[in-house]
């Protein structure tokens, strides 16, 4: 079964198969029959690339999207795969699996935002914001977990496997993704109380890389004093799938081309055509019904060195998950540096991180730790709000890329060593002394006084 990601052995399960970014016969020869070889079962095979590459002589279609357009093709792929199997008709395994495995359940906040854009979505809501409604429960860790409309009760609920279970001993038996009872509400539109709300988007479509706004519109109910919607309601708000009654800009049609995220949309931007967009968006998902999930993307760095790569990714991956093929042999993300399996990975960890001799181990991004400490950063001229959001709250303004790593270490959202100005053994044995001496109760107790000191 899958891990992060499969075997490669397991593109021979699959019933669709995509490769994207990932040219398998030059960059995985090794591994290039398996792909081969499943068409004799009859797996259609589509290449997403902007050449004639090697792979594309094995595929049944060939989308050549202009090099780093990936994001524009699969955002309107989402758009085609969200409004015909989602709103003009439901498809059960579609429904349940994102109300299950996903977080398109949860609801988010929406405030207003300050400069006048109007609503914007903000944090998710927690069980620590249910406390102050009296829907609140005395489980551990309120502030982590997260919320889901329960549509047999019509009301709030934190769910099992979020991270307020993870943590603590109260979540012994919960850090799970059973839903029980509960009956996930996917959409807040037709429940009672709610009404529609115009909302602003950011949207960067721009090719001078300045970003605009979207108004669209998303069903919202009151919990307390909080505004909130679905993960699901924000996201078809995103890709511009309309519903009756929602107020906001949305597409005329899939031929819209001045709308973001239709197929003609994109095809001005990938050179791939509408009508090739929609096929494939439509045969991707039909596959994923049928054969409940064995629709696989291999994908690779083709994509993965373009900047903003993070967030193609997850215009991709988003794919899979809306169809169910995440976790499902023969589906799912294959991807392209897909080699380090749990078995060899647990034995490359104890050899890079001398697990032999001292743990724990001190692991970080290596961009980050050459970037600071080979002094790269004294003569970078780059600052973090030159890539902001438009819907930005100017939190990053003025902050060069160095700062804004220190934040996200102080903050606890990204590992940063060495942490100290000596070395991390020494300061081990000298706040082993200073407890033996009587300075301080604990050794956590000594390191923090030291930093708050300054010594």
């Amino acid at each position: 079964d899958q891990t992060d990601v499969p075997e490669s052995g397991d593109w021979w399960d699959a019933s669709y198969l995509m490769m994207w970014g990932s040219n398998v016969p030059l960059t995985r020869t090794p591994d290039a029959h398996w792909m081969a070889e499943v068409r004799y079962r009859g797996t259609k095979v589509v290449t997403v690339s902007p050449d004639y590459a090697d792979n594309v002589k094995f595929a049944d279609e060939w989308l050549p999207a202009q090099a780093g357009t990936d994001a524009a093709l699969a955002m309107a792929m989402g758009h085609v795969m969200l409004k015909e199997n989602f709103v003009d008709r439901e498809v059960p395994f579609f429904t349940d699996y994102v109300k299950q495995y996903t977080d398109l359940t949860m609801l988010v906040t929406l405030v207003e935002h300050p400069d006048g854009h109007g609503l914007t979505a903000a944090k998710f809501l927690t069980a620590q914001d249910l406390a102050a409604t009296g829907l609140g429960d005395d489980r551990p860790d309120p502030a982590f977990r997260t919320v889901l409309w329960d549509g047999s009760t019509g009301r709030p609920v934190a769910p099992n496997g979020t991270m307020g279970d993870r943590y603590n001993e109260a979540g012994k038996g919960n850090w799970n993704l059973d839903l029980g009872d509960l009956k996930p509400a996917l959409s807040l539109l037709g429940v009672e109380g709610a009404e529609a709300r115009e909302i602003a988007l950011p949207c960067f479509e721009d090719p001078r890389g300045e970003g605009t706004v979207i108004r669209r519109g998303v069903p919202a109910v009151r919990v307390g004093d909080q505004l909130v919607t679905t993960v699901y309601d924000l996201m078809l708000a995103q890709y511009g799938v309309g519903r009756e009654g929602l107020p906001g800009q949305w597409p005329s049609g899939y031929d819209d081309v001045t709308s973001p995220y239709t197929p003609a949309w994109q095809a001005e931007i990938t050179s791939v055509p509408a009508e090739a967009c929609i096929r494939t968006a439509r045969q991707f998902a039909q596959n994923s019904e049928e054969s409940k999930g064995r629709t696989m993307i291999i994908i690779g760095a083709g994509i993965c060195h373009w900047f903003h790569a993070d967030v193609t990714y997850r215009a991709i991956i988003a794919l899979l998950m809306m169809t169910g093929c995440i976790g499902k042999n023969g589906g799912g993300w294959a991807h392209y540096v897909g080699q380090e399996k749990c078995r060899p990975m647990t034995g490359w960890f104890n050899m890079a991180n001398a697990m032999d001799w001292q743990r724990p181990p001190r692991t970080m991004i290596g961009t980050a730790y050459w970037y600071m400490h080979t002094d790269q950063w004294r003569t970078d001229g780059f600052s973090a709000d030159q890539i902001t959001s438009p819907l930005s709250t100017h939190k990053l303004d003025g902050l060069h890329t160095a700062d804004a790593m220190a934040l996200s270490n102080r903050l606890g959202w990204m590992p940063f060593y060495p942490q100290f100005d000596r070395n991390p053994l020494d300061l081990a044995d000298e706040a082993k002394a200073a407890v033996e001496r009587g300075e301080a109760a604990s050794v956590g107790e000594w390191v923090a006084g030291q930093l708050k000191s300054g010594a």
